[in-house]
């Protein structure tokens, strides 16, 4: 998730008022029983990788077998870890591994701890969650963004610890939060995970199927030939399931955009829609700017195709919700 600094505010912009500082709540914290759960957008992120996840079954099932024959391993035994392994984006030692390897995230320094750790105490607090069930971590970046992933993972920028005001920035890790208690950021990561098989398949094939030009003329109409074949054997014994991969994308990135609603839904439920209404001001600012200098790109082809396949929504879509949200509690 991305937002524009607030030092960079151009004129014209009216975000919201609100109060920088960020007061902190006395008394006991109420720890929630039930700490995260799933809902309608990470379930259907899961069911929209469904096809791919099979497919990745058949090719590991095909390579277990085939690693079964060259070795003493039994395929069951190859093939249940690796139906397993999605359990190690659950792991800490794993998951720190991912943080610094995978999503390029560090430490937090003992200034950054000391302006991060209250801002998030307080939003964890807010929401009945435990602030210790989550590991912060902070990427080294001159950009406004923060991100949820895994089971545990929330990291922000170093830039966003510098420039932002601890509301702003509270509102931004509440936002990253209801990614983690609403289930999106563990179904994001099991639906790459367990369709990465299938994807590598897809990519060896669609790298074998160039070299058909070198092939002669009467052996490559013989694979084409038998690969059309299969293809429509596979359509028609499917009811043309076989297809849907094909519109798995831009399914999905719809599913991804409402999904950052939600997490903006989330974030305004424990009062932060206006601390996250003035950071989008700023990103509809750069937007703007964006947009003047390159006119006419917006209803291009590839920029509508681009939209289509986008995982946020676009930032006034986002404040309408965000404004609504305020306008019921009023």
């Amino acid at each position: 998730m991305s937002y524009e600094s607030e030092q960079s505010r151009t004129p014209g912009s009216s975000p919201p008022a609100c109060d920088d500082d960020l007061p902190h709540r006395p008394g006991r914290v109420h720890i929630a029983a039930r700490q995260r759960g799933a809902d309608v957008t990470a379930l259907g992120s899961l069911a929209l990788h469904l096809p791919q996840v099979t497919a990745s079954l058949g090719v590991v099932f095909v390579i277990s077998y085939a690693v079964s024959h060259l070795s003493n391993l039994p395929w069951p035994l190859l093939l249940g870890g690796w139906a397993l392994s999605g359990a190690l984006a659950f792991h800490r030692p794993c998951e720190r591994l991912m943080a610094r390897w995978l999503f390029g995230l560090r430490y937090p320094t003992a200034e950054e701890d000391e302006r991060l750790r209250p801002v998030w105490r307080e939003v964890t607090a807010r929401a009945g969650v435990d602030a210790s069930g989550y590991q912060l971590w902070v990427e080294e970046s001159d950009d406004i963004n923060a991100m949820a992933a895994a089971g545990h993972i929330v990291g922000v920028t170093s830039h966003s610890l510098r420039v932002l005001p601890p509301a702003q920035l509270g509102g931004v890790l509440a936002h990253e939060l209801g990614h983690h208690t609403r289930g999106h950021a563990w179904a994001s990561l099991l639906s790459v995970w367990y369709a990465l098989p299938a994807r590598l398949s897809w990519r060896l094939l669609v790298l074998l199927t160039t070299g058909l030009g070198r092939l002669p003329t009467g052996a490559a109409a013989v694979v084409i030939g038998v690969a059309g074949a299969a293809v429509i054997a596979l359509a028609t014994a499917t009811y043309g399931l076989i297809f849907l991969p094909l519109a798995t994308p831009y399914l999905a990135a719809a599913v991804s955009r409402r999904s950052e609603l939600r997490a903006d839904e989330h974030a305004a439920g424990l009062g932060f829609a206006p601390q996250l209404m003035a950071v989008l001001h700023q990103e509809r600012s750069r937007e703007e700017s964006r947009r003047a200098d390159a006119p006419g790109l917006a209803f291009t082809r590839e920029a509508v195709i681009a939209r289509l396949l986008d995982s946020h929504p676009d930032v006034h879509t986002r404040l309408h919700h965000l404004q609504t949200h305020l306008n019921n509690r009023r």
